[in-house]
């Protein structure tokens, strides 16, 4: 099992504002599958190290 104590958790908001769209655009992705997110309550949360990997797919392969 991974060591969480390892992993920086992100806003929704967190990640909208480092991907420069909207947090809709951030759930699309999350709800699409597209981008791993774990629900705490009402909120989601996505491990830092997905947006950098969903950043750095060409092209092609995003969307």
């Amino acid at each position: 099992m991974a060591d969480l104590s390892d992993v920086r958790f992100l806003t929704v908001a967190e990640v909208a504002q480092l991907m420069r769209v909207s947090n809709m655009t951030v759930y699309r992705l999350v709800h699409a599958g597209e981008l791993p997110a774990v629900r705490f309550g009402r909120s989601y949360r996505v491990p830092e190290s997905a947006v950098t990997a969903l950043v750095q797919r060409p092209a092609a392969d995003v969307g």
